[in-house]
């Protein structure tokens, strides 16, 4: 009965998982209650997870990363892929190595995220469209991660599922063999063929223009020196010749969703308008417009300070624009600029937002923010980026490359090898040394104390927490016992190599609908008991979930990496399976081989 309750439970998380509606941590934690009052976990082991090596492992590893970044270091290495000229092919190449080189040490959405506006910034310097670029670099993030013991959460997990079994934990470079064979076949995959079934959509190339996303929803304020004012909305695309879509009227606080074309436009009205970069700005200049924030703007203010004769407000000169895409684990995921009071509580103001997998029904302070969605922000120009980071989001505008503190790199480095050392000589446990190296960067000044907690991506941190007991009541149980016999009596007929196939195949799937590390605490069980069930070394089949796990190249939900670039670089759903699944199949066809090379039964 307890077998059928933890089964019924993973269904349900898995449900929950793949629908979306709630955040995967949450799903987790409910998941686990659920569990714990029904008896089947032990109160004392509820919260045990959270005690787990692999948990503070993954917490440390991406605080450590996190001063890597604060460092400079991956800011130096973007300055000299500038160097290179204008062969896309050898662009894709070099983005794709330096991003999959820094996955392999640091968390890979971290290289991403300060690799991709270098990667934009490229593209419209030599006039390529992002979009060519973008998925190529998060895969590359993806399969730098295979090669080390740190380079991505599965890793670490399978890493100490390995040290249940056998006593002893997969080594720091024990990864290396098959992740950098991998690595390297996806790397020529992607810079030969794979950026070529990727659709091009246009960018702009001048450095004054912003980087043109989709279209926008915005809101525009009709004010008493607007030229459409007491005109007839049906006029306005006679008299101005732009493409523009009205989607709503907003009179006295009250929207008209489908205004009549014979509505007279007042002063005070706002338009809810689709537009792309370049016809919304055309359509403000020629109707005289503004972009309406939801509250004051500073600038009015300024205007009204200069006019009662005060000098001491911010000038409109230090008022600025800038574009930013919400990150994963951003803080501003399923808020509303609304409810948060975006203007009081960071000082900015939301003119305007794009999302490329629905449609926007609501007003723009209503809209629930998505990881990916792209944002256009106002605030005053010497806060605005500290505001950014503190939300959680990556400005797409071009920005100097200086994110880091290039003084710090020798001494971040330091640091970070010595951690490196002392794992690889056995001298220090992987969780051990890198708590000691983030607590060095904090002693030293690489990471401030707030950068320590602000580098987390907690809700991964709870996930984990709370599907490890989940997972070990799933093996209590049987659970995992029985889905291996099945695996193993369905491939009775088959070859060794058969079964690690079908285990890897089944954890991509799993992998592109739900975390991967819930996909690596579901899965290890189910690969230790095929292994117990043949008689053979736990290891290659501990390692072909670790690949397939960290594998999610097929959908933009799959990884944080995929979500990272889906809005900057204009995909569709469908645009990840273009190139998910030829590179999904390569990483099948040369993981098992090497597998079983370096990892035999």
């Amino acid at each position: 009965m307890e077998q059928i309750i933890v089964f019924v439970t993973l269904i349900f998380a898995l449900i929950l998982f793949i629908w979306g509606r709630y955040r995967h941590d949450i799903v987790a934690i409910i998941c686990l209650l659920f569990l714990v009052i029904i008896g089947i976990i032990s109160a004392q082991e509820a919260f045990s997870g959270f005690a787990h090596p692999a948990v503070i492992t993954v917490a440390t590893v991406l605080i450590v990363s996190s001063g890597l970044q604060n460092a400079g270091i991956v800011d130096v290495i973007g300055r000299w892929v500038m160097r290179f000229g204008d062969n896309l092919n050898i662009q894709i190449a070099v983005l794709t190595i330096v991003v999959c080189i820094a996955s392999a040490f640091m968390n890979n959405v971290g290289a991403l995220a300060i690799l991709m506006p270098v990667a934009i910034h490229i593209a419209r310097k030599k006039g390529h469209s992002p979009s060519l670029i973008l998925m190529p670099l998060a895969f590359g993030s993806l399969l730098g991660g295979l090669m080390t013991l740190i380079g991505t959460p599965p890793n670490i997990i399978i890493a100490t599922f390995r040290a249940e079994q056998i006593g002893e934990p997969f080594g720091m470079f024990d990864f290396a063999p098959v992740g950098a064979g991998i690595a390297l076949a996806g790397i020529i995959f992607i810079t030969i063929v794979g950026w070529r079934v990727l659709p091009s959509r246009h960018c702009e190339s001048t450095a004054e223009e912003r980087f043109h996303i989709q279209d926008y929803i915005t809101e525009l304020l009709i004010t008493d020196r607007s030229s459409i004012k007491d005109m007839v909305l049906g006029e306005i695309k006679k008299v101005i010749d732009a493409d523009i879509r009205i989607l709503g009227l907003i009179r006295n606080e009250q929207r008209i969703h489908a205004p009549s074309w014979k509505e007279i436009l007042k002063e005070g009205d706002i338009l809810i308008v689709e537009a792309d970069s370049d016809e919304l700005k055309d359509f403000i200049a020629h109707t005289k417009t503004e972009l309406y924030g939801g509250e004051k703007l500073p600038e009015d203010e300024t205007v009204a300070e200069n006019k009662e004769g005060s000098g001491n407000r911010t000038s409109p000169d230090d008022i600025s624009i800038v574009e930013v895409v919400v990150m994963p684990n951003s803080s501003i995921i399923n808020k509303t600029a609304s409810r948060m009071k975006m203007r009081s509580s960071y000082g900015v103001n939301l003119l305007a937002i794009a999302r490329m997998d629905r449609q926007i029904m609501q007003r723009i302070d209503h809209v629930r923010f998505n990881a990916g969605d792209v944002l256009l922000l106002q605030g005053q120009e010497d806060m605005l980026y500290d505001t950014i980071k503190i939300m959680g989001c990556l400005p797409l505008a071009d920005r100097g490359y200086s994110i880091g503190k290039p003084k710090n790199i020798a001494l971040a480095l330091g640091i970070f090898g010595f951690s490196i050392a002392s794992v690889v000589l056995g001298l220090l446990q992987v969780q051990i040394a890198f708590t000691l190296a983030a607590a060095l960067m904090v002693i030293t000044g690489v990471l401030s104390v707030r950068d320590i907690y602000t580098s987390i991506d907690w809700p991964v941190i709870v996930l984990l927490g709370a599907m490890l007991p989940v997972g070990e009541a799933l093996d209590a149980t049987g659970g995992a016992e029985l889905i291996a016999e099945h695996i193993i009596m369905a491939g009775d007929t088959l070859p060794v190599w058969a079964t690690l196939t079908v285990l890897i195949i089944v954890t991509m799937l799993l992998s592109g609908v739900i975390n991967n590390a819930a996909t690596v605490v579901l899965m290890a069980p189910i690969g230790v008991g095929i292994a117990n069930g043949m008689n053979a070394s736990p290891d290659p089949f501990l390692m072909t979930i670790a690949v397939g796990a960290s594998c999610a190249f097929l959908t933009p939900i799959g990884h944080q990496s995929n979500t990272l670039v889906m809005g900057p670089g204009g995909y569709n759903f469908s645009d990840y399976l273009r190139m998910g699944i030829p590179i999904s199949i390569l990483v099948v066809i040369v993981a098992i081989p090497l597998i079983l090379s370096f990892w035999p039964l």
